[in-house]
């Protein structure tokens, strides 16, 4: 356990920054509970798959072959593998496909998969790769399984703190093609952005039920998403590690907690990190903003 771990207190919800995905469920029985998991191959993925089956869900586990998902699951529990590739609109619409085919309702959808910070612009179908693959790429998940979400089912969005850091403080409605200007970081931080914009937009339009859609901040985390960071960054991270970051089982713990623990299920476009409630920018509370970001993905989703 890090430094930073064993100072952190614990906040409301009884966890906190050293939590671990185990210990956010112990106690749960989620026999009968079915949840769909993107990235569950690697990383606080594969963590959150542990933990969910260990406590009795059935997880449709998502990677990006079924092969992948197969073999990280093996062993684990109830689960159904599944291939989604997020960057492939024909990929995660067959992802769709496959999962009503199964007649579940799904209590929960955790979309956890992503890449992060590309050193240079790289595009599919004439959008920046992290903006398609992190946002859009779910956007198409979620709002092709709205109708199989159970009435209490819940939409967990991963997204992060570098949703500080975006081109302008925002989303580049008029740039998701990179081409007017690409850094890797900040347009990582705008894919996380939209990430969290989504989970409120949403949010709002399941108001009156009892289904809710949070995004999650899972913390700092040494697992292969920053593989394409470079030796320097990578090599703070190595040494910042016994100090401050989080091991993959604590970086789990928040995802985990939202998507089927019962003190989360009141929170409705919420934020949260060490399983609370946390604060994000002014700009991933501009509602008026999260209605431009749907209607734009609603636009790009009929044209992919």
């Amino acid at each position: 356990m890090s430094l930073v771990s064993r100072l952190m207190p614990h906040g409301p919800s009884g966890f906190g920054y050293g939590s671990t995905a185990m210990e956010v469920t112990e106690g749960l029985d989620l026999t009968g509970r079915n949840i769909l998991l993107t990235g569950c191959n690697s990383g606080i993925g594969l963590e959150t798959l542990r933990a969910l089956t260990a406590r009795g869900a059935h997880v449709i586990a998502a990677a990006r072959t079924e092969e992948k998902a197969r073999a990280a699951a093996a062993g684990l529990g109830d689960f159904t593998p599944v291939a989604c590739e997020l960057s492939e609109p024909s990929s995660v619409r067959a992802c769709v496909e496959q999962v009503k085919a199964l007649g579940r309702p799904l209590h929960g959808i955790l979309c956890n998969a992503g890449i992060m910070a590309l050193p240079k612009l790289e595009q599919r179908y004439g959008l920046e790769l992290q903006f398609l693959t992190n946002h859009m790429g779910h956007f198409l998940l979620v709002t092709g399984l709205l109708d199989q979400l159970a009435d209490d089912g819940r939409v967990i969005m991963t997204s992060s703190d570098a949703h500080k850091t975006t081109p302008r403080g925002g989303v580049q409605l008029d740039n998701l093609s990179g081409e007017k200007g690409y850094i890797g970081w900040l347009a990582y931080g705008q894919s996380k952005l939209a990430n969290i914009l989504f989970a409120r937009e949403l949010a709002r339009r399941l108001s009156g039920t009892q289904k809710t859609a949070n995004a999650v901040h899972p913390g700092v985390i040494q697992t292969n998403l920053g593989r394409h960071m470079g030796l320097l960054p990578n090599l703070g991270l190595a040494l910042a590690k016994p100090l401050f970051l989080k091991t993959p089982e604590q970086g789990a713990a928040t995802q985990t907690w939202a998507v089927a623990h019962p003190g989360a299920a009141h929170l409705r476009g919420e934020y949260l990190a060490d399983c609370n409630v946390a604060t994000s920018t002014a700009k991933a509370r501009d509602m008026d903003l999260a209605r431009q970001l749907w209607e734009t993905s609603e636009d790009l989703a009929s044209r992919l």
